[in-house]
């Protein structure tokens, strides 16, 4: 039993070795770094050995090999990840636009569990779960020190089980507890496209999927059709997406060969300058995007090159900061690895990574007043807002006020 314990042990090194040995020989520039590398992989052997060896109960290589990819992913960063066939199954569902699950972005930040952004109208979003809330306990255990994938795996399951979460917000005493019953997500790219307020077009854009631009445009020449002079983008609480349906969108409202975002890596073929084709007819009329700290990833990208090039106002607060690029690649075996290849900057070069982007009208939304509550409810606090419909809060009021002032706005 020991030989074959041994035996394993050294299959797993060989073919981490060899793994190692192809990527050299593609990037020369490890070679001067190749004794440190092998020596470090002696120590992952050692251990290996020592588990197969000595551990209280057998171990399969898969459960070794997988929980080393974990750990050695989620050390790199707050956004790279290891999947296995069952999660990267779920991820490649997710960018169609209907999951299982709570309906919320997160990441793993200074090695807390981190709201991005609640998806509109979905579970965790009426329960009234925030972007930035530090999800501390799920089910009554700590969340300290949790990998992503661990995460994802906890908080996922069957469509109307509930899920207990403690959440410490900013600005509270205390940790809040909150009680969420899971759903199948479905989400539709534009939430609300419509007339407000005279000659104001609106649209709600709470996530970038792969057929988001198609639909951005026609939703646009409706709103011509309908007389728009102008429009409001709401970006708020949208947690992004795919980085090319970002330029895409962008590219909607830009003219031919405007800078919509570069990007930056380590090796020289993921630096590129994404620019503006000027194939789309929607460059004329004035435009306010609001965002709020749930803006994330690819609603920054297009924040960031609007702004950069005067296209429109940014109204709203501070957004979330992901300005880093993943890029998903399929291993053998069905699972893979989500990795941060580059990080991208806006047309004027700033960085977004943990800065976010500063709006060019700052306007803190106002709380609506609360209701009293029986103590029943106090565990789960339920938003009421229909999501369907425009709910007209201080800062959309602002963009409106802003627009009837002066149609000309940032026009060029």
């Amino acid at each position: 039993m020991k030989a074959k314990r041994l035996f394993v042990t050294t299959i797993l090194t060989i073919c981490i070795l060899a793994g190692f040995t192809s990527l050299n020989r593609v990037n020369a520039d490890l070679k001067d770094t190749d004794k440190d590398l092998y020596k470090d992989i002696e120590l992952f052997s050692d251990a290996v050995t020592i588990i197969q060896s000595d551990y209280v109960e057998d171990v399969e290589s898969k459960k070794i090999v997988y929980g080393a990819l974990e750990g050695m992913l989620a050390s790199l960063d707050e956004y790279s990840q290891f999947m296995d066939p069952d999660s990267y199954k779920e991820m490649e569902v997710e960018t169609k636009g209907e999951f299982g699950g709570l309906g919320i972005e997160i990441s793993v930040r200074d090695g807390i569990l981190t709201v991005i952004a609640p998806i509109d109208g979905t579970p965790a979003h009426k329960a009234g779960i925030k972007a930035k809330d530090k999800i501390v306990g799920i089910d009554g255990e700590p969340t300290r020190d949790i990998t992503l994938s661990e995460a994802v795996k906890k908080l996922r399951g069957k469509p109307k089980t509930k899920i207990d979460l403690k959440i410490l917000r900013e600005g509270e005493e205390k940790l809040l507890d909150f009680t969420v019953v899971r759903d199948i997500i479905r989400i539709k790219s534009i939430k609300i496209s419509e007339m407000i307020d005279e000659n104001i077009g609106y649209i709600r854009l709470v996530e970038f999927q792969e057929n988001t631009p198609e639909e951005l445009e026609d939703k646009l020449r409706r709103l011509e059709d309908d007389k728009m002079a102008a429009l409001i983008l709401d970006l708020r609480n949208n947690p992004g997406g795919l980085l090319d349906v970002a330029y895409e969108v962008s590219d909607i409202f830009l003219p031919k060969g405007k800078v919509v975002v570069s990007l930056k890596g380590r090796v020289p073929i993921q630096n590129k300058v994404y620019l503006a084709h000027g194939k789309r007819s929607f460059t004329n009329f004035p435009l306010v995007v609001l965002v709020n700290e749930g803006s994330a990833s690819a609603s920054e990208i297009v924040a960031g090159a609007l702004q950069d090039n005067k296209r429109g106002i940014i109204l709203g607060s501070k957004t979330f900061g992901k300005g880093s690029v993943q890029t998903v690649i399929p291993l053998r075996d069905g699972s893979a690895v989500r990795l941060t290849t580059a990080s991208y900057y806006t047309p004027s070069g700033n960085s977004i990574s943990h800065k976010g982007i500063m709006p060019d009208i700052e306007v803190k939304l106002e709380e609506p007043e609360a209701k009293e509550t029986d103590e029943t409810d106090q565990d789960q606090k339920v938003q009421e807002e229909p999501t369907d419909q425009i709910v007209y809060d201080n800062q959309l009021q602002a963009a409106i006020d802003m627009l009837k002032k002066d149609f000309s706005l940032r026009k060029i």
